[in-house]
Formats: structure tokens, C-alpha cells, sequence
């Protein structure tokens, strides 16, 4: 399955459209992970856990992506868009939200 943020694919063409697909992928707040990256607010730089986090949530979310589309008979996916957002739990934590969103497609 090919999978772009192109809304074309070079050398192919596009028969038909089958709908979008979206997929959500949700994580929740881990105190480890947030003390550290609160030190790292303080002293500056990067904060690696929380970015393995969201390379990995990318990923889940594109395999989720692939996983719909093939459920519409698609070939592809193209023009695939990611947002990420928090869900604030009460007083407990946030849930960190990764979505993507694209439009399922039959190619030739």
C-alpha cells in the first residue's frame, strides 16, 4: 500500500476515490516520562521521550491508516495529514492525541 501526504502519485493515476480514513491513536500521561521533560522545560533542549512518542504514534496511526483503507479496497492513501492534541483528564494527567486523516484510493 502506498501511503503519501501527496494528493497525487507520480507515475500513477488515480481511478477512483473510496473515502476518507482516519485513525486515532491515544496515549496516556506517564509520570516518569513528564518529570524528566519538566526538567527539560527548565534547563532547556529537547525532550527525546516525548519525541519517540509521537514518531511512534505517527507510525501506529499510518498502519491504522493502511489497515481502513484496505478494508475499502484502496490501493493507497494519499494527501494524509497528522494533528496532534492533548485531552486533559481532571486533575490526573493528560492523554496525548496523534491523528491522521487521508483519502483512500484505487489506483493503476
Amino acid at each position: 500500500m502506498i501511503v503519501t501526504t501527496t494528493d497525487v502519485i507520480q507515475g500513477a493515476i488515480i481511478e477512483s476515490y473510496l473515502g476518507i480514513v482516519t485513525a486515532e491513536v491515544v496515549y496516556g500521561s506517564n509520570f516518569i516520562r513528564d518529570f524528566f521533560a519538566s526538567i527539560r522545560d527548565v534547563i532547556g533542549g529537547r525532550t527525546a521521550s516525548y519525541e519517540r512518542l509521537f514518531e511512534q504514534g505517527q507510525r501506529k496511526a499510518i498502519e491504522e491508516l493502511e489497515q481502513r483503507a484496505q478494508r475499502l479496497g484502496a490501493d493507497a492513501v494519499v494527501g494524509i495529514e497528522f494533528d496532534t492534541g492533548t485531552i486533559n483528564i481532571d486533575q490526573s494527567g493528560v492523554l496525548l492525541l496523534i491523528t491522521a486523516t487521508g483519502t483512500a484510493v484505487k489506483i493503476r
